[in-house]
Formats: C-alpha cells, structure tokens, sequence
C-alpha cells in the first residue's frame, strides 16, 4: 500500500459558513448581556441608502424636521449609553466591555462584608489577613476530586464541529511518523492558497513566512490520476502547558534538535480560542479561523516530510521518515473558556463544560502526545500577574487582587463543585489573577480521561532550571528522537534559558511573605492530590524554590 491510498477529500461545509457560524444561543433564564445582543448581528452598523430626506411627519418646516432629528439622534445615544454602562455593571469587567460571562451567573452569594462593587456577587473590601485565612479555609473544606467524567460521544463532537471532522481524516500516511494525510487540490494551483488565511492576516512577523510558502506551494503539488493533491500534517506532540513554567524555553531548544519542527509560530492557540473567533479577550469574537488555517502552519515542515517521500520513493529505501512536528500553545491544557458560548447549554444545571479540549483531539489523534511544564503554583501566579499586568504593578497590589480573587473562588463554590469553579468563564473573566491556572490536578485528570497515562510527560521546571540536561533526555526519550552528537546536545541543553523575567518585573521584588503564605495554603491540597496521582512527591512543591 502506497501513501497515496490514503488521499482524502474535502466534505461538509464551506470555509466561509464555518467562519460565519453564530453562536450558541443563550437558553436559560438569565438576563442577555449586552454581547450577545451585539452578536446577533455581526456586520458594523452602517446606513441603507442615502441620507433620508425630511418628508414624513415634518411638513414643511425644515426646522421641524431639524429638531425632530435631533431628538431621535439623542434619544438614540442615551439608549446606546445605558446599554453600555448596563453592560459595565452587570459583566464586572474592569479592564473591556466586549468580554462578558458566561451565562452561568452566580445566582444568590453570600455577603462577607460591607464593601459593594460591580460584580453581581458583591466583592467585599475585607483584605485582611485574618479574614483572608477564613476564606482559603473554606475553600480547602470543599475541595473534592473526581476522577471519572462522562465522556463525550463521537457523534456529539462531530455534530458540535462537523467541518473539522470533514476535513481531517481517521487514517495517516504509512511510514511516516507524523500523522499526514494528502488531500486533493480542487482549486485553481495557480491561485494563493493561504489568500484568506487569518493567521497570514493578522501575525506581520511572520508574513515573510507565508510569502515563502506561496512560492513552494505549487511545486509540492502531488499529482496522480489527473488530479492534484497537497499534503497535510497534524502535530506529532503538543506542548500543552502552562503558561509561565518555561514551555517557551522548551520549545527554543527543541528546536534546535534535527528531527523536530514546529508550527509557523509558537503558540497558535487554535484549539482554545482562534477556532472559537478569539484573538484578543478584551476585543470579544472575530471570525473563527476554520481548521484549513490552522493545518497551514504545519506547511513548513509538511513540505521537508514530503521531500523525503518522494526522495525515498525515488531511491527505493523503504525507511520511516522521522521528522516530527511540535505545537506549543500554552493555554490547550486549561483553556475551555469559550465552552459556554459555544456549545449546548440548555440548562443551568450543566454547570461544566459538555467537551473539553482534549475530547477533540482524542478523537482524531488518539496516538498523540503531550509536554506539560508545571512550576510551583505560588510563584506561577506572580509571574503570571508580572508579565501579563499593565501597569501599577506592585508586591502590595498583587496582595490585593490575591485577596479578591479568593473571595470570587470562594463564592463560586457556594453554588457549584469545585471543577465547576474552575472552568466557569463568569468566575475566570472576573478574577484579577489567574489562581484556576495553577490548579493543574483538575486539568490533568480531565486529560487522564481520555489519554493515557505514558502519552503525557509532565515536567517541573525546577528541575529543567536546574538539570537541563536531564530534563532534554526524558523529553527526546519520550518523543523516540534520535541520537545526538555531543556537540549537538551541549547546544540544546547548554543555551541561555529563554523568557526569563524582565528587569524592570525584577526590580519590583518578590510578592509579600503573607501573600506566599496565603497562596501556600491554597494551593496545598490540590498539589499533594497530584503527587499522589503522579506518585512523585516532588509536585507537592515543599521546598519553596523561588525562580526569577
């Protein structure tokens, strides 16, 4: 059997009704925000033929009409300013008014103080370290694991995204160890095939890259039988998480390595956010970037796999083709954010997201594999809130968003399970610090459910800080690469490390000992819950190392 059996078609849905796909209606019973209302209607307001002219109702007073228009103009920026200001109160959102919650909102929440704010559970002002320790300890009581969930159906995930699954096939090129596939070029070959791709749109660094691509795309079309034919590549492995536990410097010196390529760039953030339309959070929803753009990434290196091919189908060597390709974004171990407007929620009870990211892949790549890079949640969160704040940053008001984002957790948990909690987009838009990040047990068994235990390699970037070399042999171990020289390997694992702290976040100094010891707490039973689960008690992150 030849790599060409497999040559696979284009089914289901155009591109361009993939990218105009509507959200999920709101089914329950609470208020439509603002967004949803703006979401209805996706085209920019604009006027349906020329000026109107003053005929009806204004006779002929011209300055009659005048006032008349007047009046309905200011009427109409009232209206437009109550919507807004509505919209401000009842999402919370400090920082846009595009992004609003989900629709589950938090229904009745208990007061613990006398401080009043915008969010629609009443943030109290009590910031005090007593008050605080009440709050992590009430936590810590509701703290309960699960380590079964109801899997998804195949038909419900292809129901839910049925163009992806008509674009990407169930079987993979023989002798090839990275999943690719051909698919048939029924378009003009003459013609720029990433014209409308939205990465190529929007990432000017790396336009240099597609123009490139444009000129090789013709010369590896593939044809047989009179029809043209184009290869395509999934990713080998993902590096999957989390953010600020070194992935970037992962990723840099994996790189380096002969048998391994990557994405256009790092972090496509295709499974979590572009196919949902999310390029920025605070700039709401774009057109969803369908799977053709994401697959165009992989073109670089889909192109050095199908030189090989051709080379050893000329020369008659029957070899496996090695080269793997990596993806690197991030946020695809933790970010379900977009579930509740995407996807079926009929009833309020469904509190948790009907599909998880992993469900997805699973179901078309159930050989994959996965990088997760954990650090000591403590210090996560604060260079986190270092990197990714704006401005006015301080040891005192990280102390302060720490505080206020404990209580939202709290109060979340008054009304929902802990997992709930933690992939509630109401709950994770309002906080002002991403403690749900460094709650890495509730991703790891979700991820558990569906992948087995020795496709997921999960790392300390401790220990990567301190035995780089180390670290790099588990990883090409784990994703079967081939030997190395010696001068090769001393320059993987002996390179600066990569996306370190900047100076001016180092010259604001660590965070206060009270808030380490606030977080410590927090923190603490979900991590002895993941070194049991991983049966490696370094997890539980005792020794309190510090990483700048």
């Amino acid at each position: 059997m030849t790599h060409m059996d497999y040559e696979y078609t284009l089914l289901g849905s155009s591109m361009e009704d993939y990218r105009k796909r509507p959200l999920k209606p709101q089914a329950d019973d609470s208020p439509m925000s603002l967004f949803a209302v703006l979401e209805v209607k996706r085209d920019p307001l604009h006027l349906h033929g020329p000026w109107p002219r003053c005929t009806l109702g204004c006779g002929t007073s011209t300055l009659t009409c005048f006032r008349k228009v007047k009046l309905y103009s200011f009427l109409f920026g009232l209206a437009v300013m109550f919507l807004i200001v509505a919209s401000y109160i009842l999402t919370g959102d400090k920082k846009g008014l595009l992004l609003t919650p989900s629709p589950y909102h938090f229904s009745t929440v208990p007061n613990s103080g006398s401080g009043t704010g915008p969010y629609p559970f009443n943030v109290s002002s009590a910031k005090d370290y007593a008050t605080v320790k009440l709050v992590v300890k009430s936590i810590a009581s509701k703290v309960e694991f699960s380590t079964t969930r109801q899997l998804p159906e195949r038909e419900a995930l292809m129901h839910s995204e049925p163009h992806m699954f008509s674009v990407i096939p169930h079987r993979f090129l023989p002798n090839v160890k990275n999943p690719c596939w051909y698919e048939e070029h029924t378009g003009n070959i003459s013609r720029d095939p990433y014209r409308t791709n939205l990465y190529a749109r929007y990432s000017r660094r790396f336009r240099s890259v597609f123009e490139y691509l444009r000129k090789a795309f013709r010369e590896h079309l593939y044809r047989r039988g009179g029809k043209y034919y184009r290869i395509r590549c999934l990713p080998y492995f993902y590096i999957i998480g989390q953010p600020k536990c070194g992935t970037t410097d992962l990723y840099d010196r994996l790189q380096l390595h002969p048998e391994v390529r990557f994405t256009t760039f790092k972090e496509p953030h295709w499974w979590t956010r572009k196919r949902f339309g999310i390029i920025r959070l605070s700039e709401g929803f774009h057109d969803r970037y369908p799977v053709e753009d994401y697959l165009d990434l992989f073109d670089l290196a889909a192109y050095q796999i199908q030189d090989n091919l051709m080379g050893n189908a000329h020369s008659g060597a029957p070899e496996q083709h090695n080269i793997i390709i990596g993806e690197a974004s991030a946020s695809t171990m933790w970010d379900n954010n977009a579930w509740a407007y995407f996807y079926d929620n009929s009833t309020e009870a469904e509190a948790e997201p009907p599909f998880l990211i992993q469900d997805f892949i699973h179901t078309l790549q159930p050989d994959a594999r996965f990088i997760v890079m954990l650090r000591d949640p403590v210090e996560r969160l604060y260079s986190d809130y270092l990197y990714f704040g704006i401005t006015n940053k301080s040891a005192e008001d990280f102390q302060d968003k720490v505080s206020e984002s404990l209580q939202l957790f709290e109060w979340c948990l008054t009304e929902y399970t802990m997992r709930s909690c933690v992939y509630n987009t109401t709950l994770n838009n309002a906080m002002p610090v991403r403690l749900q990040v460094g709650l890495y047990i509730v991703y790891i068994l979700d991820w558990l459910t569906v992948y087995s235990r020795e496709q997921i390699l999960v790392l300390r970037l401790e220990d990567h800080a301190s035995n780089r070399k180390y670290t790099m042999h588990q990883v090409f171990d784990f994703l079967n690469l081939g030997l190395l020289t010696e001068q090769k390997e001393a320059e993987i694992t002996k390179s600066p490390a990569s996306n370190t702290r900047r100076p001016a976040d180092k010259n604001l100094g660590p965070m206060l000992p009270v808030t380490k010891e606030i977080l410590r707490d927090f923190y603490t039973p979900f991590n002895k819950k993941l070194a049991k689960v991983l049966r490696n008690d370094s997890f539980r992150w005792d020794n309190h190392s510090e990483l700048i």
